[in-house]
């Protein structure tokens, strides 16, 4: 991995890391990508969970304005890594 790319993902993760500790209930993939550009939320957070962070994914369920059942998952930090 190229040394940019490597600072671009680890400062993606210090990003959603520091989301994580103000929002408690978490943050979903559309946010990520919404609020900070960040497309690959699933990586990020297996980045923290390497370094030690636990963080749960939490399923939601709701009915779209078509009455389909759609599905996404957040991820909530549970306990910082030491």
């Amino acid at each position: 991995m190229s040394a940019l790319k490597n600072n671009h993902t680890k400062t993606q993760a210090k990003i959603i890391l520091k989301y994580m500790r103000t929002h408690k209930r978490g943050i979903s993939q559309k946010q990520a990508s919404s609020l900070y550009g960040i497309n690959c939320l699933a990586e990020r957070i297996r980045d923290l969970r390497e370094k030690g962070h636990v963080i749960e994914n939490v399923w939601h369920t709701y009915k779209n304005e078509d009455g389909h059942t759609v599905r996404y998952s957040s991820y909530i930090l549970v306990k910082e890594a030491v």
